[in-house]
């Protein structure tokens, strides 16, 4: 049995709770990373929920909260192409700081922006756009460092304890992102979130200088020159190369740059309205609602997790993307606030069990000195449309209904999920 051979000393099996906190006994590389990446997750989920309300209560508007995002995601996806090849030249903890360090001193803007009445679209809209620029540097430089330290031997249960670690700050932050909002000032989340950032860089500082002490120098300055930026294209090819050789990977970035669309668009654009205008809920339900995902996830977290090997890989990542549609056309149908609440548990579920055996696949199938590259291709391609589907999110509620709207999109994303598992290499995907 699996159990069995998931044994780790000759002492006896282990408890799946020491199987799942190994990673922080046997790296302190890991600890670091984990911590730091932790912390900024507690600050930016209190911010994921304070900010939608914030746009909500200036404009009202499905189609300026669409537009919202869509200055964000905007240079977050541009940027990609270019921050692959970065991050494959570029010590990556190095970036790590400089993402992090700008991202404090935003959140620390927008909270003096606050407070002092200050804060208007255009300011925020200037914001979000720096942000995600800071973001589409930081994802693949995590993304690529993760892949790095998360060794072999660590591996399943680091993904699983990180994916479980960020859900649980998931279901502290939005509940309190609800509570400041209803009973203090959005600032004050602005101001923790960037207190957070702080922190966080203070954790990558540490790594830094471990891995520092541990490795010596840093790869050497000679083999990053050695790639002079005339090779930037020819490594941006090299990048593709390496998607084209798994179909697994390539049809999978495909499909999900239009998956995302549909779920993201809901998640970002709809669930805020659905809560505070549509329902008119106070914005603690709304907080609710959405650390009930992290819940989901974090139980579809442990259930991958509790098992070393599982068959059809393919197979069971398609079917938690189509859970996860699922429950979000729910919403368009459930009028009960625990149905509302529990649609949203099942939603987190699912996307978290093809979440999990996504990082995992790429770890296994992509060279550690092209993972920055074919790690902000990832991105970018499933990205690369959020833009659009925010504003035709956004605009399509506006005219149709924001309950059509949900009902719309969570259809069509379950139908490209069904369409992909036509495909034999996604079913055999082990």
């Amino acid at each position: 049995m699996d159990t069995q051979n998931s044994t780790l000393s000759p002492e006896g099996r282990h408890s799946a709770w020491a199987t799942f906190t190994s990673p922080l006994k046997q790296s302190k590389a890991f600890t670091l990373l984990w911590l730091g990446h932790w912390i900024a997750m507690l600050g930016s989920s209190v911010t994921t929920v304070i900010l939608p309300l914030v746009i909500y209560s200036l404009t009202g508007s499905t189609t300026i909260m669409g537009l919202a995002m869509t200055v964000y995601m905007l240079p977050n996806v541009l940027i990609l192409p270019f921050a692959g090849m970065i991050v494959d030249r570029i010590d990556r903890i190095r970036l790590l700081l400089f993402t992090n360090i700008a991202r404090f001193g935003l959140m620390f803007v927008a909270a003096v922006l606050m407070f002092t009445g200050g804060m208007k679209l255009p300011f925020l809209f200037v914001g979000l756009a720096l942000y995600g620029l800071m973001d589409g540097i930081f994802n693949p430089a995590y993304s690529a460092l993760r892949a790095q330290i998360f060794t072999p031997d660590i591996r399943n249960a680091a993904n699983a304890l990180s994916q479980i670690s960020i859900q649980a700050v998931r279901l502290l932050g939005p509940p309190l992102g609800g509570f400041i909002v209803s009973f203090s000032s959005p600032g004050v989340g602005f101001g923790l979130d960037s207190i957070a950032y702080l922190v966080s860089f203070s954790c990558f500082w540490m790594l830094s200088a471990h891995l520092a002490s541990v490795i010596g120098k840093r790869q050497s300055d000679s083999e990053q020159e050695d790639q002079g930026g005339q090779h930037f294209l020819k490594d941006f090819i090299a990048g593709f190369a390496i998607l084209k050789s798994h179909p697994w990977l390539w049809i999978t970035i495909l499909a999900f740059s239009f998956i995302n669309i549909c779920y993201s668009g809901i998640i970002a654009v709809l669930i805020p309205w659905l809560f505070k205008v549509h329902h008119g809920y106070n914005p603690v339900v709304y907080g609710t609602a959405m650390a009930s995902s992290g819940i989901g996830a974090m139980l579809g977290a442990f259930v991958y997790g509790s098992r070393k090997h599982w068959k059809h890989r393919g197979l069971l990542a398609y079917l938690g993307a189509f859970v996860s549609g699922l429950a979000l056309l729910l919403l368009s149908i459930v009028t009960w606030m625990p149905g509302l609440i529990l649609s949203m548990m099942l939603e987190g579920f699912g996307i978290m069990i093809f979440a999990i055996i996504w990082e995992t696949s790429l770890q296994e199938l992509v060279p550690a000195e092209s993972f920055g590259r074919v790690a902000s291709l990832d991105l970018m391609f499933s990205f690369a449309l959020l833009p659009v589907g925010y504003l035709a999110v956004g605009a399509v509620a506006d005219k149709l209904g924001g309950i059509l709207t949900i009902a719309m999109f969570a259809t069509i994303g379950m139908c490209i999920v069904l369409g992909v598992l036509i495909v034999p290499h996604i079913r055999r995907f082990q």
